[in-house]
């Protein structure tokens, strides 16, 4: 009896993708059937990050297409392939730059830096090209946190090179100034120096773009909801109530300007003694699970109250690359893959694609 290519995709039908919970063929992964006799060679193609899940998608696959009668020898290629997906209609794209993933909270002090740094790291980790820009330009931190010191180059005195660390690219007004001066300037100036960070500056082929928003809902978030292509949101918050109470205020901003906000993730959700080994949840407990329920989001993931994380992000090596075993850089690159995921769910952006009609007379 020899093999059809419907056979093998009812049998592709019954392997489900971990990150997802959809099966390879309902989510249009699985490509390039090829049967040779009895044996079976198929494309898996994700659109995510998922460097460290291709082994196992691999071996389901293999495993599933060797149970079926007739089978010889089974081959499976799986390979990321990430695009750009849709943003704000009417505002223009960023060049170099796929998807802008913008990572926000409604007040300062719940983390948002440290998660933002993790995140893009995670994801750069699972095999993505990213960059990040510091959008917060009265309190640049990235640099710090990035153990980034120098300034960009520029090659025409116009653009600026991104500066690198840790396999990313990243950009921060605390790259141009000195890290004692305060930044001592009105909105229009403060929107202007954002849209120059981002339009100048070089990024190279980026599969993200993580952009660290300073807390709260004023000019510069304004600025991007009505300027940059922003993909998705994400929403950083604490357990506590006045953190929740101001980490809504910034999902129903993004909400009414139109960008679909991706998740919510919680910050010090537990406390861990690092003596006896206590469990405490300080700043309460199911905060953000009740958000995420409330506004119908999904909770991306739940970050401990852990003194290394901060260390690690004060010292330039933030967890993810310091710790890339732990159990927290273990959460933030479950939260990265989610992400990924979910801007995969999104339709895809096809404004390149389109020619330029241009009318001339003759």
């Amino acid at each position: 009896m020899s093999l059809s290519e419907l056979q093998v995709q009812t049998a592709l039908k019954e392997v489900i993708d971990p990150n997802t919970g959809k099966d390879l063929v309902a989510e249009r992964a699985a490509k390039n059937i090829k049967i040779d006799g009895n044996d079976v060679a198929v494309d898996i193609e994700l659109g995510y990050p998922a460097k460290s899940q291709i082994e196992t998608i691999r071996k389901l696959v293999i495993d599933k297409l060797k149970c079926q009668p007739g089978v010889g020898n089974v081959s499976a290629n799986v390979y990321q392939k990430i695009v750009a997906h849709t943003a704000q209609r009417g505002v223009k794209l960023v060049p170099g730059v796929k998807n802008i993933i913008a990572v926000a909270s409604g007040k300062g002090g719940v983390g948002k830096s440290t998660t933002a740094v993790n995140l893009a790291l995670a994801l750069a980790a699972e095999g993505a090209q990213v960059g990040i820009l510091d959008a917060d330009i009265y309190g640049p931190s990235q640099p710090q946190m990035l153990g980034i010191t120098g300034r960009p180059d520029s090659a025409d005195g116009k653009s600026l090179e991104p500066m690198e660390a840790h396999g990313i690219q990243a950009m921060s007004i605390g790259f141009l100034i000195d890290p004692e001066q305060p930044m001592v300037w009105r909105g229009p100036m403060v929107t202007q120096a954002l849209s120059q960070l981002l339009g100048d500056t070089r990024w190279r082929d980026l599969d993200y773009l993580v952009i660290d928003l300073p807390p709260g809902t004023g000019d510069i978030q304004l600025t991007l909801a009505q300027q940059v292509p922003v993909t998705g949101a994400v929403i950083v918050t604490t357990p506590q109530d006045i953190a929740l109470l101001d980490a809504r205020k910034g999902l129903k901003m993004f909400d009414k300007v139109g960008i679909p906000i991706l998740g919510i993730v919680e910050n010090m959700s537990i406390h861990i003694c690092s003596k006896c080994g206590h469990e405490e949840h300080i700043f309460g407990s199911g905060g953000g699970a009740l958000m995420a329920k409330d506004y119908e989001v999904e909770l991306l993931g739940a970050l401990p109250l852990d003194i290394k994380i901060r260390e690690q992000v004060d010292s330039g090596h933030p967890t993810v690359v310091a710790d890339p075993d732990g159990r927290a850089a273990e959460i933030y690159r479950g939260i990265a893959r989610r992400i990924g995921v979910k801007l995969a769910e999104k339709a895809k952006d096809l404004s390149s694609k389109f020619p330029n009609i241009v009318i001339q007379n003759t």
